[in-house]
């Protein structure tokens, strides 16, 4: 099985422009992230997926110094890019983690993908977002290739098309939809915001990499984190404001909750 994770990544984000570029530990953003990724001992792969604006030739230098292939599409179709991406790197399965996640835990990866790999049998779909538990910047998504193919082929309305994967759950009726909860039984995804789309975003993330990266121990971990949280809730209270933003969460809560879960597992 070959498990390939695509890295969605521009540099024209809407409410925080050239967000990946920004500098974490003497590198940018995005370079920290996909280092995160690589951790991660399952994925046969890691793609960074860019668009082919001119502006984001500085994406293809950041994937090709971190070690990783670069793949370049649309520049709002993510669907279109993700199967472009998950094609060319001849994936059977393809991982979608976005590139604002540069706190995402290998291990959390690791768990995620290990799932769909246990159950692939009996899944089309396998996150760790429906419903989230984990702090808000650990989101990985799991599907097969052909479970991406017909996404992409029937997928319309324009959220589909920008959001990659929205038609594949928000049809459990045609695809087994299943989720990965914490294993701490906790749910921080409304209240821990370790993502990036706000100035605050970015203190926040800096003054964690801030207290824990160093290139003896660059990879550290989720409860690292919260440990470091817990000691200095200064640091916690630099985004506050924005914890429970986003687009995803907003869809996610406006939708009818189909009768019996409706396959969310």
């Amino acid at each position: 099985m070959r498990i390939v994770v695509v890295v969605q990544a521009r540099t024209a984000s809407t409410r925080l422009p050239g967000k990946v570029l920004m500098p974490l530990a003497h590198r940018p953003l995005l370079h920290r992230m996909v280092e995160r990724v690589l951790a991660a001992r399952t994925p046969s792969e890691v793609v960074v997926a860019t668009t082919v604006d001119p502006d984001d030739d500085a994406i293809v230098e950041i994937a090709k110094a971190a070690g990783v292939a670069c793949v370049r599409g649309h520049s709002t179709d993510l669907l279109d890019r993700h199967y472009v991406a998950g094609v060319t790197c001849r994936a059977d399965v393809v991982v979608k983690i976005p590139s604002d996640c540069p706190l995402v835990d290998p291990g959390v990866i690791d768990r995620v993908i290990g799932y769909y790999a246990a159950h692939a049998d009996g899944a089309d779909f396998v996150s760790n977002l429906h419903p989230p538990t984990y702090p808000d910047g650990n989101d990985v998504e799991v599907m097969p290739i052909g479970v991406l193919e017909a996404a992409w082929r029937d997928a319309i309305a324009p959220h589909e098309r920008e959001h990659t994967t929205p038609f594949i759950w928000e049809r459990p009726d045609r695809f087994r939809v299943h989720n990965v909860a914490w294993e701490s039984g906790l749910d921080y995804s409304s209240t821990h915001r370790w993502t990036i789309d706000y100035a605050e975003d970015y203190q926040f993330l800096a003054a964690v990499y801030e207290a824990l990266w160093s290139n003896t121990a660059p990879i550290f971990s989720l409860a690292d984190v919260l440990s470091l949280l817990d000691a200095r809730p200064d640091i916690a209270s630099l985004n506050a404001c924005h914890a429970g933003k986003g687009w995803y969460r907003d869809h996610l809560a406006a939708l009818p909750v189909p009768a019996g879960g409706g396959g969310r597992t």
